[in-house]
């Protein structure tokens, strides 16, 4: 079984991903989603964790064999960034969303050396704003961010977009389609509301999608 189907079975088995089109969850922009996800879970569920810990330490063995660190986004990237570290036997470290008003007032977590090789670890890509706080912070410490590897990313036009204009990659287990692919083969969701989820994708912004 690819990876990524692997992964897709299981957030959708623990409810780390829950679809629910007819009756659309409020995300905090206002944005009205048939999609809730909380990667979360997936540290309370053991088989489901060994499965993203070991395929975040495959992707970066696979793409960045070069790593010398891995920097976890907060809160929810801090985990995954220890546990894959813990494989890899890498160090690790995380970033605040915003510096400390005590003591040294870091921003940064862990120890980091300019012109380390970053490997940024977080949950979830939507519109890759959180994610791409996380790189300027690194680089801005003298870090070269290689890229980000994530468990899942729903590939919206925004998030690609800005990924591409500050120049960094993102590899994610698995994305968006897949896990609605998965979802209608499994009976998580009738195969009418394939078309819609991948509206919704497409522009999270156009209601239309609901029909």
């Amino acid at each position: 079984m690819e990876l990524k189907t692997l992964i897709a079975k299981d957030l959708l088995k623990i409810q780390a991903v829950f679809f629910r089109p007819e009756e659309p969850f409020i995300w905090a922009s206002g944005i009205k989603s048939p999609v809730y996800c909380d990667n979360r879970l997936t540290l309370t569920a053991p088989e489901v964790r060994d499965d993203v810990e070991n395929g975040l330490a495959r992707l970066i063995r696979e793409k960045y064999p070069q790593a010398e660190v891995l920097m976890g986004t907060s809160t929810a990237g801090i985990a995954h960034a220890a546990i894959t570290g813990h494989i890899l036997g890498l160090p690790m470290g995380y970033v605040r969303s915003g510096a400390k008003d005590h003591g040294r007032k870091n921003q940064i977590e862990g120890r980091l050396e300019p012109g380390q090789k970053v490997v940024v670890v977080e949950d979830l890509i939507s519109t890759g704003g959180s994610v791409l706080e996380v790189v300027n912070v690194l680089r801005q410490a003298g870090a070269e961010v290689l890229g980000i590897v994530s468990i899942f990313t729903y590939g919206m036009k925004k998030g690609l977009e800005r990924l591409a204009e500050a120049d960094v990659e993102n590899t994610s287990l698995t994305d968006f389609d897949e896990i609605v692919r998965v979802a209608a083969e499994e009976g998580y969701i009738r195969s009418g509301d394939v078309t819609r989820l991948l509206a919704f994708r497409d522009d999270p912004s156009d209601e239309s999608w609901m029909g």
